[in-house]
């Protein structure tokens, strides 16, 4: 028997929104045609006419009788101008109309179990979108569409284009609606009736203006709510404990955009014009030269795109959001990561830096900070940042002893507590074979690999699709084995390469029985919702005796 968790008192934007979820059909925000296209629309359609005029105006006026000039003078010449005006305004009605249908054709629902799209004219489409299958939120917030006080608010659903998009919704609602689907995604219902009854006709709707207030205080309270928006921070203090929140300073991002893969390539090309250009090789530089100039834009679209990073935790996810002038942001329920990465890339070693990539089931159709994709869930941080981070997306991390065993992960070379390769490893991995290692713990395994490329993978028990050990014939000759752990797909690819084959034999074992019981105790897709009495804790995984290897365990997967 389950019952919901006590929930906190809602706020403005949440009770204007609680309308929104009565599983009837209701439509976007009335700038939506314009917000998904109309502008570009008008702007081209303008842009022709203006380009195309005199050829319009010989088409009906007749080859013989206009010459060329002005179309404007022609038009008042011969009069007319009403003509001109009429049909300018039936143009305009047009596409007002098509505008108009488009928008009253695209609806919405929320239901205690799903939300659902439906748009069309011609040729209808319908999206539905299950609330027990949701990976997360994004609220974008395009720089246009600030102006008139809108979001976009992404649906992110497991499987291949399966996300629902509610484009465009006002901004004050795109934040309450987002709070009540991860409210009836968690299993907590609405706030109690009691606290209903006694608020309604008390709180005032977000961006509704005073009834007894003038016109031009109206339109003063708008343009007030308009600066606030762009003012106001990436994330509500109230939303989350100042202390869960890790924030990227500008410095920081700056050097890890400079000391990056493309910056070793850029040099490369610059050595290489330089050598062209002595060598009298002219052509290089019009070959190299645009592609340097274009290169500055990268680098200032990476930087801008990613100021007022931020991350922390709230009671229904984790909170990622960024940007300057168009913001995103992303909130991953619990229970929606199957696999965590902490690398390092070569060149950021002296600093310390480290970056965090995820693997979920569903992904945003909006790109990440900096324009990468959004697995991305700490682009550049220290090995504070990193801790803080791992307790937020795997709160089993969060104790001294856990963040103590990830630093050795980290940074750790070799040669300690992890279950590590046996010497003879060293033939198939010469520089990394001491660091190679893995450790299980309560409902979680890591994997512990590269020398130059610093690497710690992450996986939860409860989210591991399979697992595969492989075996080559060179790995066979030395009684090597490869143990591969398959997740969703995503950036992170935990594998365990050149260790002991008998030791393979043993976690394949290990992690097969503990993948078993992780996901039957499992209950984070209902992360609002406890149990009652609660269960008791699941026992530590045991180590299984050592056994002879077999051929079917050891050579499974064998591509030989």
């Amino acid at each position: 028997m389950t019952a919901p968790t006590p929930a906190g008192p809602l706020s403005p934007a949440e009770r204007a929104a609680e309308r929104y979820t009565d599983g009837e059909w209701h439509r976007l925000h009335p700038a939506t045609p314009l917000l998904r296209g109309g502008i570009v629309f008008i702007a081209v359609l303008g842009f022709v006419l203006s380009n195309l005029r005199e050829r319009i105006i010989g088409f009906f006026v007749g080859g013989d009788e206009f010459r060329g000039g002005d179309p404007l003078d022609e038009i008042y010449d011969r009069g007319w101008e009403g003509w001109a005006l009429l049909a300018l305004a039936i143009v305009l009605v047009a596409c007002i109309g098509a505008f108009y249908l488009a928008w009253r054709m695209h609806s919405f629902r929320i239901t205690e179990d799903a939300v659902e799209v439906r748009s069309g004219i011609l040729f209808r489409t319908q999206r539905k979108a299950r609330l027990d299958r949701i990976q997360g939120i994004n609220v974008v917030r395009p720089v246009l569409a600030r102006i008139f006080g809108a979001a976009k608010l992404d649906i992110t659903v497991a499987g291949h284009d399966a996300n629902v998009q509610l484009a465009y919704l006002g901004s004050a609602l795109a934040d309450g609606l987002r709070s009540d689907v991860l409210r009836l995604a968690s299993g907590v219902r609405a706030a109690e009736a009691a606290e209903a009854a006694a608020a309604s006709g008390t709180v005032p709707v977000p961006g509704a203006p005073a009834g007894t207030g003038s016109r031009a205080q109206a339109v003063g309270d708008l343009v007030n709510r308009r600066v606030n928006e762009f003012l106001a921070p990436e994330l509500d203090p109230a939303a989350a404990p100042p202390e869960s929140v890790v924030k990227i300073p500008p410095l920081r991002l700056f050097g890890s955009l400079i000391l990056s893969g493309f910056t070793v390539f850029l040099l490369f090309v610059v050595a290489l014009l330089v050598w062209g250009t002595a060598t009298g090789s002219v052509w290089l530089a019009f070959v190299v030269l645009p592609g340097l100039i274009g290169s500055a834009s990268f680098y200032i679209n990476r930087f801008t795109k990613s100021l007022r990073y931020s991350i922390a935790g709230t009671p229904d996810g984790v909170r990622v959001g960024f940007g300057l002038l168009s913001t995103s942001n992303e909130t991953l329920p619990p229970g929606r990561i199957h696999a965590v990465e902490v690398l390092q890339p070569l060149l950021w070693r002296p600093f310390g830096w480290w970056q965090i990539r995820i693997d979920t089931a569903g992904r945003s159709r909006e790109k990440g900070a900096a324009g990468q994709a959004n697995t991305t869930m700490l682009p550049v941080g220290d090995a504070e940042d990193v801790a803080r981070v791992l307790a937020l997306v795997l709160p089993g991390f969060a104790t001294p002893e856990r963040r103590a065993l990830i630093v050795d992960g980290m940074r750790s070379r070799g040669r300690d507590d992890w279950t590590g390769s046996p010497r003879r490893a060293a033939w198939l991995r010469p520089f990394s074979w001491q660091r190679t290692g893995y450790r299980l713990l309560d409902g979680a395994v890591l994997l512990r690999r590269g020398f130059v490329w610093r690497s710690l993978a992450l996986v939860p028990l409860a989210r591991l699709q399979s697992l595969e050990l492989q075996q080559g014939p060179v790995e066979r000759a030395l009684r090597l084995a490869e143990a591969r752990f398959h997740t969703v797909s995503g950036p992170v690819r935990p594998r365990l390469a050149a260790m002991d084959a008998e030791e393979g034999v043993r976690l394949f074992q290990t992690v097969a029985a503990g993948a078993v019981a992780a996901a039957e105790s499992d209950s984070s897709h209902r992360w609002g919702r406890v149990e009652e009495p609660p269960a008791p804790p699941a026992p530590p995984i045991a180590p299984i005796a050592p056994i002879a290897p077999t051929a079917s365990s050891t050579r499974e997967g064998d591509p030989s």
